[in-house]
């Protein structure tokens, strides 16, 4: 119970409290449950939509939507986006160690540079547009369905990487999970994933026809990864490894990614 707290604590605003001690396998352990915390953002801007499209209209809805997204993690995975992309512009200087340890100066810094300022702006308006599109073409119920799900893969794809990546600092939180996050981790994670997008499935998207459902996993789950490892190998030429900047914003990456490819693959396949 203690690592489920902390993986919501972790990731969301929900103000949870975790009794007793914290150590590092506890931590490492709570990636286990990042798909969960992925389900509470899931649900909180589900039903943003849902009360949204009864009052507004679309463009309103989708506003509303995105901002519920952005401020249902406390602006973790933005801020993560807006830090890797001001690092990435450093220009380079020939040499690879002193490039690496300038860019990781720069995501210490609080401040917000060109790049990293049109980066959210770039990302937020993908979701905007993106979204808009979803709204007018789909149903409701597969609004819903698609809407919960899409934080609990842009919470999973973070724990892929963490299994596969290695650290660009030799501290902070980063380290922690990827020297933590082992196969059990990764597999528990992978079921959560898993149950969730069964249940939605079945409940939501495809009633009749859970086939569909399941081709659209078998399109969607190869997308988030090959983002993952694009990602992944990045970072490692750029940075010398992963940091938990860069898993925020290849969380907020997978969430335009999904918000692309799903309503596509949907229309165009029913």
């Amino acid at each position: 119970m203690k690592q489920i707290l902390l993986a919501i604590q972790f990731l969301t605003i929900i103000p949870v409290t975790v009794k007793g001690a914290c150590t590092e396998e506890d931590l490492a352990g709570s990636a286990s449950f990042f798909p969960l915390a992925g389900a509470v953002q899931g649900l909180l801007i589900a039903a943003a939509a849902y009360v949204a499209l009864n009052f507004f209209t679309v463009e309103i809805a989708s506003a509303l939507v995105i901002t519920v997204l952005l401020l249902s993690d406390g602006g973790f995975d933005i801020d993560g986006l807006i830090d890797t992309f001001d690092a990435l512009a450093v220009k380079s200087t020939g040499d690879r160690e002193r490039d690496i340890e300038k860019r990781l100066l720069v995501m210490k810094d609080s401040s917000i540079g060109a790049i990293g300022a049109t980066a959210l702006v770039v990302s937020v308006l993908l979701k905007f547009v993106l979204l808009n599109y979803f709204l007018r073409i789909s149903t409701l119920p597969v609004i819903l369905a698609s809407l919960f799900i899409i934080p609990v893969f842009s919470k999973w794809v973070t724990v892929f990487a963490m299994f596969l990546g290695k650290p660009a600092r030799k501290d902070g939180l980063g380290r922690i999970f990827m020297e933590g996050v082992q196969k059990k981790q990764l597999v528990l994670s992978s079921l959560v994933l898993l149950v969730f997008y069964m249940i939605t499935t079945r409940l939501y998207i495809y009633p009749q026809y859970v086939l569909q459902g399941v081709w659209l996993f078998a399109v969607i789950m190869p997308a988030a990864c090959m983002l993952t490892l694009l990602t992944m190998r990045i970072t490692l030429g750029k940075f010398g490894g992963l940091t938990g900047d860069h898993m925020g914003a290849l969380s907020e990456c997978t969430e335009v990614l999904l918000l692309a490819v799903i309503p596509a693959w949907l229309q165009h396949s029913t």
